[in-house]
């Protein structure tokens, strides 16, 4: 024991403590508390009570007794139960240097697992008043009990090729008043809605970020509304190890960490993967004009990347740059992953901006960034799924060849382009889109991984609904508050007539069509599908192609959609089943060309309106594709001819031969149906007419003696 000292009248003792584990950890002896500054001269832990925002003890580290290299540490015994804490570091402040050190400030460990104050949604996360750089952080530390029931339960470790991924806002799901969930915007919330997914049939979540941020951080205005925007999405982390606190229904005690695992339990109970968005390419801190936090306070110049005047490199287009691949800035990282896995049992990451993690501390781009290799290959993540958005702010953009190792997916934005080109009818289209169907070949044979690597979207949070990509044709982000400068211009969306609402039926018929033909075209794609959270009852941000900062209606998913647009649910969930039933669909390794396993036909044949005539040279958006089935349990499943006609006609279109003898249909756009086994059924050589704008989907079944001699023209 070094020393001993007193405490709201309680006797603590002070031992020297242990460098490693970093941050706050429970021991028979007490809590060893360790955190890393290198150009700290000095350091002290800051304890908070309950419910005071003023310190009540501070306890300064001796430079020689408690620190290890650059790491400071204690080991402190006789602390009061439900204690807070932050810490002070001292050292010298020159920003040109890159360094802000200041004492005046309390910093959040960077390790963190939980963080008090922010219980209520919009509470601002610094005093008002104070300046830039002696803000004080409204939020503190905390260290909730670490036992909880899991009552058996591990990450499922479902293959990628069987994963059907949802992505959604925790918030934004569930708190609505139509969602009438008991726990309005909650991860408790969510659980509510499991029903829901399982009906649904998508087999995994994807959660915008739940670490938590500072939601009261943006500074604009609404000018339509006069509305203060807020940072509504989350990709500002404050604290990488930290559920937020107003995802919980109870935080006053660091209730988030083990309602957060609650979730994860139940969700796995119903066979659903919970995976999050992860950003750790920026944190909230910013730029120059950000507050200060923790990592500005501790090692500003090691955590982000500056340049030769001190200054933050941007690539991330929030201010400031993680320097990733720093030694102590991966070990935060890797630290965090196996946090989240281990103590909280996530199935897998998505990584924002990750191509932001495959460059050096001056921003050049690295061959092979040793960040994304340890993830790579990391013994405790190797039945994760990790998924790259493969580009970041500065115009990298790695889609297909992004460092893999065999291992990462990737969102394949090219994917998302030509799926939406080919809807919009563009002239040339087929033959990309027949590219991004059979998995994307050309993105990811040549480097070890399969068709699942490909994360198939055609919307997600960044962009437009499902429902808004076929109304509208330019964004509409005034209330934003940034003069419609913010968002994606390039959206390849067609607003069929009428620039949003109308009450035009034929043009709403179309829309609802073209909305189908997109769920058709995932679900029949080789690769991993993922949807957007209410784009199954065609939600609407209004054309708002960048609500990052709209906490209202416009994020919000209305669910009395699902009543309104059953039809379309209905839709949604059979193309899901269809996808599920026919293993033909998620193939683990790319066509060949020819036939496998026995297979009367080639595994995958092109087609146009005739057989064996695709029409990729006549430059018509118009594609059919045979797919061969395959060999489960012993019997061959029936084959899948595939038809999608994005042209302004009608299309008359030849049935190819069926290695069953005949073909019904299964699914039809244009009359919004997926049909049963055993429907009327149709020949070889029979023509059958292809709505404009509209897809069939037709399975080979064999005839009985007595069938029908087909359905054709």
């Amino acid at each position: 024991m070094n020393r001993t000292c007193e405490f709201s009248g309680v006797k603590l003792a002070v031992w020297s403590g242990h460098p490693l584990p970093l941050g706050a950890t429970r021991t028979e002896a007490g809590i060893n508390f360790s955190v890393v500054s290198a150009g700290a001269v000095s350091l002290s832990i800051v304890f908070f009570a309950s419910g005071i925002q003023d310190a009540c003890f501070e306890l300064e580290l001796d430079p020689v007794q408690n620190r290890t290299g650059d790491v400071w540490h204690a080991l402190v015994s006789g602390l009061p139960e439900g204690i807070r804490y932050g810490y002070r570091a001292d050292g010298p402040h020159d920003p040109a240097q890159g360094l802000f050190f200041d004492r005046r400030i309390v910093l959040s460990d960077p390790w963190a697992v939980a963080i008090t104050g922010g219980a209520v949604w919009g509470r601002p996360l610094v005093r008002e008043g104070r300046g830039t750089h002696h803000s004080d952080y409204l939020r503190r530390c905390f260290l909730p009990e670490r036992e909880f029931d899991w009552q058996g339960d591990r990450p499922l470790n479902r293959p990628l090729s069987e994963t059907i991924i949802y992505e959604l806002h925790v918030r934004g799901y569930t708190i609505h008043h139509s969602a009438a969930a008991a726990h309005p915007g909650t991860f408790r919330g969510l659980t509510e809605k499991i029903p829901w997914l399982v009906s649904l049939g998508v087999t995994a979540v994807e959660l915008m970020p739940v670490n938590e941020f500072d939601e009261e951080a943006g500074v604009r205005i609404n000018p339509e509304t006069g509305e203060r925007l807020v940072n509504y999405w989350g990709y500002n982390t404050c604290a990488f190890f930290a559920p937020k606190a107003s995802y919980a229904s109870s935080a006053l005690t660091g209730g988030q960490v083990n309602e957060f695992r609650e979730m994860v339990r139940e969700f796995h109970k119903a066979g659903l993967e919970v995976i999050l968005d992860v950003v750790f390419n920026h944190t909230g801190e910013g730029g120059a004009g950000g507050p200060v936090i923790s990592f500005k306070g501790l090692d500003n110049n090691v955590y982000y990347m500056l340049d030769e005047a001190g200054g933050y490199r941007n690539y991330s287009g929030c201010g400031n740059t993680m320097n990733c691949n720093h030694p102590r800035v991966r070990r935060l990282i890797m630290d965090c992953l196996h946090y989240w896995v281990a103590e909280m049992h996530v199935d897998g990451f998505r990584f924002d901006l990750a191509s932001v993690l495959g460059r050096d501390s001056q921003g050049n781009v690295l061959v092979n960034p040793p960040v994304l290799e340890e993830i790579a290959q990391d013994p405790v993540l190797a039945s994760t799924k990790i998924i790259a958005e493969a580009w970041d702010a500065a115009g990298l953009y790695q889609v297909g060849s992004f460092p893999a190792w065999g291992r990462w997916a990737e969102w394949n934005g090219r994917y998302r382009d030509d799926v939406r080109r080919f809807l919009r009818g563009d002239t040339g289209s087929a033959g990309p889109l027949a590219t991004r169907i059979a998995g994307s070949s050309d993105l990811y044979a040549d480097d070890g991984r399969s068709p699942q690597h490909s994360i198939n979207f055609v919307t997600c949070h960044d962009g437009f609904t499902l429902h808004d990509l076929v109304s509208y044709e330019r964004k509409h982000n005034l209330g934003n508050g940034e003069d419609d400068r913010d968002g994606e211009n390039h959206n390849i969306s067609c607003n069929h007539g009428t620039e949003g609402p109308t009450e035009r039926k034929g043009v709403r018929r179309l829309r609802r069509r073209q909305a189908r033909n997109a769920i058709v075209i995932m679900m029949l794609s080789q690769g991993t599908p993922m949807l957007l959270a209410g784009d199954e009852f065609l939600r609407t941000q209004l054309g708002n192609n960048n609500a990052y900062c709209q906490d209202n209606e416009i994020s919000w998913v209305d669910w009395s959609l699902a009543e309104s647009e059953k039809e379309q649910v209905g839709f949604c969930r059979a193309m899901i089943s269809v996808r599920k039933r026919f293993a033909s669909l998620r193939r683990d390794r790319f066509f060949t060309g020819v036939p496998e396993g026995g297979s009367p036909i080639p595994d995958i044949s092109w087609h146009g309106r005739k057989p064996g005539l695709p029409e990729f040279e006549s430059g018509l958006p118009f594609l059919a594709f045979l797919l061969a089935g395959c060999v489960v349990n012993g019997r061959r499943e029936p084959a899948i001819y595939a038809v999608f006609n994005s042209s302004g006609r009608p299309r008359w279109c030849t049935l190819p031969a069926s290695p069953d003898g005949a073909w019904y249909i299964k699914a039809d756009t244009a009359r919004g149906r997926v049909h049963q086994d055993g429907a009327e059924p149709l020949l070889p050589g029979d023509r059958v007419r292809v709505r404009m704008q509209a897809a069939l989907v037709l399975v080979s079944q064999r005839l009985d003696k007595g069938d029908k001699n087909g359905v054709g023209g």
